[in-house]
């Protein structure tokens, strides 16, 4: 469960019982999360997770059954990814303990029936083994150690369990920046997966994305699944980039600083030059193989690059008849920025050019003409 949105008491107090169930320390786990618990049910998403966290920890100090009843009581929780971890972590509870076949097993006579058998002999040998001298006492090992092995597996089982159902499979995100014109962009989302289907947070992204103010239209071509925004000022269009970025970090359970997203224009009537920076600060992001996460500029050459960093701008190929385009791959654990500017020409204004520039060759051509002597032209008589 991301500790996203939440009271910062609780974030602390998850925490916290994250890190004691980490070091071994199960007991001091319960009593951090019996008061959530009690806040909050387990139909709550918040109380879900609580009681995942409880039920590990139950775990650990063998607690089986009160595990299990942990996991039952999330049958009624909202949250279908929470639901599905805690089915598959009751299956594991309730798995029958499995019987030991007696040939398995070597079983020894009871001595004390064949005593008088034995005592003649047992006699002997132990006068032999009382001759023997004592053995040394073993060396002195120090305290016995913590079991950080056994913690180091179960945060690592816990870890695994919380974020398979987050991704699912390899996945790409990529997103689109498309300049239709001074001031005016739009915004898409393209989601794939190599399973052929959206991973769970995929979906949850485009439901996200559906339900805020940009107002994104979903369409299919054929495994992608395509989100779009209509042509939107560039500032709102920025916005909505946030807002996603935001939202992505979210729904992913990391907390990310702030993007820096700015476009400046600036118009000398023939067009305008644009200068467009992006700072995507992905530092807090762990490295996730099998998530590929790009932006693409269109149309844009590969000329319009200022500056690129860590990863350079790739100039994909251009269709018969196609437009210029680049795509910038965003790296994981790093702050990725971006700079470029390019001219978008206004063809009013250069048709107003072309006439400016003829008018003035004309007029020079007509005083050429009246230096030559041939006066001005004249009607036929």
């Amino acid at each position: 469960m991301a500790d996203r949105a939440l009271d910062p008491a609780i974030s602390l107090a998850l925490r916290a019982a994250r890190q004691a169930i980490d070091r071994g320390e199960y007991g001091q786990c319960l009593r951090l999360l019996e008061p959530l618990a009690a806040a909050h049910g387990p139909a709550s998403a918040i109380g879900a997770g609580v009681r995942l966290l409880m039920a590990t920890a139950l775990m650990g100090q063998g607690q089986t059954e009160q595990a299990a009843d942990c996991c039952r009581s999330l049958k009624a929780c909202v949250d279908a990814t929470l639901r599905a971890q805690a089915k598959d972590l009751l299956t594991v509870l309730e798995a029958p303990a499995l019987q030991r076949p007696r040939h398995w097993s070597l079983t020894l006579p009871d001595l004390g029936q064949q005593g008088p058998m034995l005592e003649g002999s047992g006699a002997g040998l132990a006068g032999r083994r009382r001759q023997r001298p004592a053995p040394e006492p073993p060396p002195p090992v120090g305290p016995t150690p913590a079991p950080v092995g056994f913690a180091a597996i179960v945060a690592v089982l816990l870890a695994a369990l919380l974020l398979l159902p987050l991704l699912g499979g390899c996945m790409e995100v990529r997103t689109e920046l498309r300049f239709e014109g001074p001031g005016r962009l739009q915004l898409s989302h393209r989601l794939r997966s190599d399973s052929g289907q959206l991973t769970p947070w995929q979906r949850r992204f485009a439901e996200a994305l559906h339900a805020g103010p940009a107002s994104f239209r979903s369409q299919q071509q054929g495994e992608v699944q395509l989100l779009s925004t209509a042509v939107l000022p560039a500032d709102q269009a920025l916005a909505a980039l946030q807002r996603s970025l935001n939202t992505a970090a979210e729904l992913a359970g990391v907390s990310l600083p702030a993007a820096a997203l700015q476009l400046q224009e600036r118009n000398w009537l023939v067009g305008v030059r644009q200068r467009l920076s992006l700072m995507v600060d992905l530092t807090p992001l762990p490295p996730m193989p099998g998530v590929e996460l790009s932006l693409r500029l269109l149309p844009v050459s590969a000329a319009a690059v200022i500056a690129a960093s860590p990863q350079a701008v790739i100039a994909l190929p251009r269709q018969a008849g196609g437009e210029a385009q680049l795509l910038w791959s965003l790296q994981s654990g790093h702050r990725n920025v971006l700079e470029l500017q390019c001219w978008r020409w206004n063809r009013l204004g250069l048709g107003g050019l072309v006439i400016a520039g003829a008018l003035v060759l004309v007029s020079l051509l007509q005083r050429i003409r009246l230096r030559l002597g041939f006066g001005l032209p004249e009607l036929p008589a």
